[in-house]
């Protein structure tokens, strides 16, 4: 039994609905929805104020969940992701059984394997990868921590996850890599 069993039971309930809930991940509070449903997708990038060209990250639970939504041709990168250790964001060509309106438009995903304790028993348990995708307004600057997340995103989800809403540490955003045509990493977002 874990602390944030109800918070995990309550968010597997929305999810399975299509609903979008709102929750600490090992970065910043993000907006987040089962990333295999569009309609949910859809939710997201209206609440956020945000285009849908602009992509989306998906978290997993392990390595092994990446090769279900990505044809990885790149095999370093997963040497890669085993020698860091601040939380990392890889965007992978692509992308495969997600939901399209995720996607960019060169068909590429940007997936992160999520360590948070919280996050990685949700994701086990609801079975697929779910979206996270900063607790903002398009436009506007990025929560660093609950307290920081205006009422019209927290208004605007089918539930708010109790679990470290009094941490105040000031969290970050992951870094963001990519590897282009020729094998060669680039630094998006350190």
């Amino acid at each position: 039994m874990f602390p944030y069993n109800e918070d995990i039971q309550a968010c597997l309930e929305v999810l399975q609905q299509g609903g979008i809930i709102l929750y600490p991940t090992d970065t910043v509070w993000g907006i987040g929805c089962d990333a295999t449903n569009e309609k949910a997708v859809k939710q997201i990038f209206e609440l956020k104020k945000r285009s849908d060209t602009k992509a989306m990250i998906v978290l997993v639970e392990n390595e092994n969940a990446i090769l279900n939504y990505v044809n990885v041709t790149e095999l370093q990168i997963f040497d890669y992701i085993k020698g860091i250790h601040k939380p990392t964001t890889v965007i992978y060509n692509h992308a495969k059984n997600l939901a399209h309106n995720l996607m960019a438009d060169d068909g590429s995903v940007a997936i992160r394997i999520c360590k948070d304790k919280f996050c990685q028993e949700l994701i086990k348990q609801f079975g697929k990868p779910i979206v996270s995708t900063s607790a903002n307004v398009s436009t506007y600057p990025t929560p660093l921590c609950f307290n920081d997340i205006s009422l019209e995103i927290i208004d605007g989800v089918n539930y708010v996850v109790k679990h470290r809403q009094d941490e105040l540490e000031m969290q970050q955003p992951s870094a963001i890599v990519k590897w282009n045509e020729n094998g060669e990493l680039i630094i998006i977002r350190h």
